[in-house]
């Protein structure tokens, strides 16, 4: 069937919000084949959408020529001139995509926008009188969107979004020791995602000395340096951050046996491969919604304490000021996990 209806849905922002439009996106395009999409994100993301059938990506440079109220309107005059949409699907709703909408919205394309549930996750998160329950997923949110548009789509993640990538050749002989390799990403956008640094690094030492590799997942200049300092100590434990592209750090994740990850962009990364991750859970709660796609709720590490989650991002400081949250939870409890999962 030659697709007839063509849908621009529209995702910036973090890496790992953009990773979870994923599953839904191949979700929809599978049980709709009247439908193609094209994704419009931050340029460096396109690697997240490479493979799915009838998905085309578009890149936007929001720090360069699409700045800004006319970088905007220079983005829209590029999609609209380069495509013939039939709906919108926001799945942001923040001012850039408000912008992008109401250009849109003079050619008469219909729109559906996500509700964030912004009600319900204040509810979840403030300081007193919390309403402490499991609120919809993020991905559900973005299904929603779609379904607003008239389709059909039934989330379903009883099979891998994608599978095994080849292994960049550099990279190669580490997964052919027979040893198991294991990913970890220490680092979040905000501290009060982050478990501490030097139990982080002793939990990594241990489970360096048995028989396991251990692969360090980053992201900018001051993480790098800090991983590579771990990856100099300590034998067993390789830092990749820096060394290879974002396509063939993708290619790396599919291929390892487990993912330890903050509630951050790594454990979004690894679950489209079916990877298991074990998360560590501080100021934010798997309850807002932000939880791995097809991921067990048996790999969580977190703190039972009435003040979380204080935040949904974990952006803002800790309500108790001494960080309780990733204190207690103590080096064993993550290794357990691990050893069990």
């Amino acid at each position: 069937m030659q697709p007839s209806q063509h849908i621009l849905v529209i995702r910036f922002s973090a890496m790992g919000d953009v990773a979870m439009t994923v599953p839904v996106i191949k979700n929809v395009l599978q049980q709709n084949p009247q439908v193609r999409i094209t994704v419009v994100s931050n340029s460096f993301l396109q690697p997240l959408f490479q493979g799915i059938e009838r998905c085309h990506f578009y890149p936007a440079y929001l720090q360069k020529q699409h700045n800004g109220i006319a970088g905007i309107y220079e983005l829209f005059k590029e999609l609209s001139t380069t495509n013939k949409f039939n709906a919108i699907a926001d799945l942001h709703s923040v001012l850039r995509t408000s912008l992008l909408k109401i250009f849109f919205g003079f050619s008469g394309f219909k729109i559906a926008t996500i509700d964030k549930g912004r009600k319900e996750k204040n509810a979840l998160t403030r300081k007193k009188n919390k309403v402490f329950i499991p609120l919809i997923s993020t991905q559900e949110r973005y299904a929603a969107v779609f379904r607003k548009l008239g389709l059909v789509v039934v989330l379903k993640n009883d099979s891998p979004v994608f599978g095994k990538q080849t292994i960049p050749v550099a990279i190669q002989n580490i997964f052919s020791t027979g040893k198991k390799i294991i990913g970890v990403a220490p680092f979040a956008q905000h501290e009060e995602k982050m478990y501490p640094l030097e139990k982080m690094k002793a939990v990594v030492q241990q489970l360096a000395g048995e028989n396991n590799t251990i692969l360090l997942f980053g992201g900018g200049q001051k993480e790098v340096s800090i991983l590579q300092l771990w990856a100099d100590e300590l034998a067993g434990v390789i830092n990749i951050t820096g060394k290879f592209s974002f396509a063939e750090e993708l290619a790396i994740i599919s291929n390892i046996g487990l993912m330890v990850s903050m509630d951050s962009a790594n454990m979004h990364l690894a679950s489209l491969f079916n990877v298991p991750v074990v998360s560590i859970w501080g100021a934010t709660h798997w309850y807002a919604g932000f939880y791995g796609w097809a991921q067990q709720k048996k790999n969580i590490v977190q703190a039972e304490l009435s003040c979380r989650p204080c935040s949904v991002f974990g952006n803002k400081p800790c309500f108790r000021g001494d960080h309780a949250c990733m204190n207690m939870i103590t080096q064993q409890m993550i290794v357990d996990k691990i050893k069990n999962s």
